[in-house]
C-alpha cells in the first residue's frame, strides 16, 4: 500500500534545490506516498490518504541540519541515523511542508525512534 520510491517530479531539475535545508538540529524527512487503492482493489478517498500521511511514523532521511546529532551529551554513541536511512519517528511530529504536492517533515534529531531496512509493513499500532 505504501509507495516507497522517493523521486522528484520527472524532468524537474530544480526540484532537489527547492527542498528546504534544515537548520540547527532538524532532519528533513520525505514521507512515503500512499497508493490510491488497496492491494484488494478498494480505492481510498483522498481524505483517508491525507489522514494516514499526517499520522505516518516512517520516512526517508533526505537532509540533516548542521547541528543534527552534534550534542555529545545527548548522543554519546553518535548519530541515531544518517542521510539515506528509513526511520521510524513519533506520529504527528515535526513541521509539515508540501512541495510539488509531496509532503515532507522537518523533525528534531531526537525524534527518531529506530532505523528500518524496509518501511513497507511498518504501521502505527
Amino acid at each position: 500500500m505504501l509507495n516507497v520510491d522517493i523521486k522528484m517530479p520527472e524532468g524537474e531539475e530544480r526540484g532537489a534545490t527547492q527542498l528546504p535545508d534544515p537548520s540547527g538540529f532538524k532532519l528533513l524527512i520525505a514521507l512515503p506516498e500512499l497508493e490510491e487503492k488497496t492491494d484488494g482493489g478498494i480505492y481510498l478517498p483522498e481524505q483517508v490518504r491525507n489522514n494516514e500521511t499526517l499520522a505516518t511514523i516512517v520516512g526517508f532521511v533526505l537532509k540533516a541540519g548542521p547541528m543534527a546529532y552534534g550534542d555529545e551529551k545527548k548522543f554519546p554513541t553518535g548519530p541515531w541515523c544518517k542521510i539515506g536511512d528509513w526511520v521510524v519517528f513519533r506520529a504527528y511530529s515535526g513541521t509539515r511542508v508540501k512541495i510539488h504536492g509531496r509532503e515532507f517533515r522537518l523533525i528534531n534529531d531526537d525524534t527518531v525512534e529506530a532505523v528500518v531496512e524496509d518501511p513497507r509493513g511498518v504501521v502505527r499500532a
